[in-house]
């Protein structure tokens, strides 16, 4: 017999993990389409001078993936929810801790794209770029992009428990090692490119983890949706 509580599980469930999925993918679109304007990957030549007044220029165009970003990491703090709420009380140690690491990596990348959207936009209009540089997303090795890797390892690190979590259906064995496989290349590629570029690694782990996080939550959040879809009678 499926209770309220589960029934309401996977009807929040469900709509989490749609909007998980569509909210990753219209995101890492508009992202994938603001061209960098600084660093390793920026077009010769074209890259802005230190400390990045010009920046006004492309304000509010470089910040609005941050917006879709935000209701991403919102979305997939409710369907961490939800994956820990329907584990079996065996594993739902597991959902816990991956529920807290999400609840963590939703914290530091709000608090990290905010400051973006509500200081460092209106200091770049106004000019006021004392102190700023250092906030700014266009600094490569800069706070942003600092609490950006914190944000997405932490992430990463949270599929991991998360997959622990899932049951047995088909779709959540695919669904555990779409998390597993994701959490294992986060955290080699922090330490082996960490180990490798040194001080010079910029923002190259931060474009690695936030495509490894985005696509995890394309797949994940279209294959949780069929899991919470089905009947509980069939799980």
């Amino acid at each position: 017999m499926v209770t309220d509580r589960t029934s309401l599980t996977d009807r929040v469930g469900f709509w989490a993990a749609i909007l998980t999925g569509l909210l990753a993918a219209v995101s890492f679109g508009v992202a994938a389409t603001t061209p960098p304007r600084t660093g390793p990957f920026a077009a010769p030549g074209s890259a802005l001078p230190y400390p990045y007044a010009a920046a006004a220029q492309f304000v509010p165009r470089d910040f609005v993936w941050m917006y879709l970003a935000l209701l991403m990491m919102l979305a997939f703090l409710v369907l961490a929810a939800c994956v820990r709420q329907r584990a079996v009380d065996g594993r739902r140690v597991f959902g816990t801790i991956g529920l807290c690491l999400s609840t963590v990596s939703f914290t530091v990348i709000a608090m990290d794209y905010f400051i973006q959207l509500r200081t460092v936009q209106p200091a770049l209009l106004r000019g006021e770029l004392d102190g700023l540089a250092i906030l700014s997303q266009y600094n490569p090795h800069g706070v942003f992009i600092a609490l950006e890797e914190l944000g997405f390892l932490v992430m990463g690190v949270s599929f991991a428990f998360l997959a622990l979590s899932l049951g047995s259906l088909r779709l959540e064995r695919v669904t555990r090692w779409v998390y597993l496989v994701s959490s294992a290349l986060m955290v080699a590629a922090f330490v082996g490119m960490s180990w490798y570029f040194g001080f010079g690694l910029e923002y190259r782990f931060e474009v690695t983890a936030i495509s490894i996080g985005w696509l995890t939550l394309m797949i994940s959040g279209l294959l949780l949706a069929f899991v919470f879809r089905r009947p509980a009678r069939q799980r």
